[in-house]
């Protein structure tokens, strides 16, 4: 998989956004997620914000639908979140 792969923009992360500020009981998890996938250092980095490393986002979107510029979906997103608070509060996180 190529560095440079094309993601998708940053409007069609919108959805996602909308999503998870419709359901307050992830916000946490989304920002525990948010620094948890967030490169070391990031605040030296321009946009100083918590973001995923786009290697690694190249990764998740083409394991999860075959394609690095496909727009994530909402209702995937919001899955991934709900797993990760349950997997915690199960003890394993």
């Amino acid at each position: 998989m190529a560095t440079d792969a094309p993601l998708p923009p940053p409007r069609a992360w919108l959805p996602v956004i909308r999503a998870v500020l419709a359901r307050p009981r992830l916000w946490l998890v989304a920002v525990r997620q948010l620094l948890v996938l967030a490169p070391r250092g990031w605040w030296h980095r321009w946009p100083p914000l918590p973001l995923p490393d786009p290697a690694y986002l190249r990764f998740r979107l083409l394991t999860a639908y075959g394609a690095t510029d496909h727009p994530p979906e909402p209702d995937d997103v919001v899955a991934y979140l709900r797993w990760c608070r349950d997997w915690r509060r199960a003890g394993w996180g």
